[in-house]
């Protein structure tokens, strides 16, 4: 969820999860000469809810979180609610962030959060499965990426084809790590 961007300023100095790899601010995890698409047919009303992090590439702001959430809600403007947790290996809050996303596009958000001086981050919807149960998120510049499930748990077939996405989509597979739920 490009829209962690935020947790940077909350949770830039935490520890590491055993054997987590800690991705650089600007390191790249996707092959930029291959096209990116966002989701075509996107329904911004379906995506709304609590979304729970399975996977994703190792960012600075990250570093340590588990258990981590994301909530969208429809904000009276046309814009989204965007509500990120990132909680400690014993399940207690490490941090939170509150922004939000313009829709600028079919599957494409642009997120951004007040207390962040980065300015608005690209937030690329690549794929969601029929019942929106599964979601695939990336940036064009390659530096962010989440698979995204409504439960904890993801079951192994929807695991795969959102790997999939990732792969078509340019990303390396191999620094994809998952997240402890």
């Amino acid at each position: 969820m490009r829209a962690l961007v935020g947790l940077l300023l909350l949770a830039a100095c935490g520890t590491p999860l055993p054997n987590e790899k800690v991705g650089g601010l600007f390191e790249v995890y996707r092959d930029t000469s291959v096209p990116i698409a966002s989701k075509a047919v996107f329904d911004p009303a379906r995506y709304l809810g609590t979304w729970y992090e399975v996977a994703r590439y190792p960012v600075p702001f990250e570093v340590g979180c588990v258990k981590v959430t994301a909530e969208y809600a429809m904000q009276g403007d046309g814009n989204i609610s965007v509500f990120n947790t990132c909680r400690n290996p014993d399940g207690s809050t490490k941090s939170e962030i509150k922004g939000s996303a313009e829709i600028v596009g079919p599957g494409r958000l642009k997120v951004s959060f007040p207390s962040v001086p980065f300015g608005a981050s690209d937030y690329w919807v690549l794929w969601v499965d029929e019942g929106y149960r599964t979601a695939v998120v990336g940036a064009p510049n390659g530096r962010s990426g989440w698979i995204l499930n409504r439960d904890p748990q993801i079951p192994r077939d929807r695991l795969n084809a959102a790997r999939e996405v990732l792969d078509f989509n340019g990303y390396d597979l191999s620094k994809l790590m998952e997240v402890p739920q």
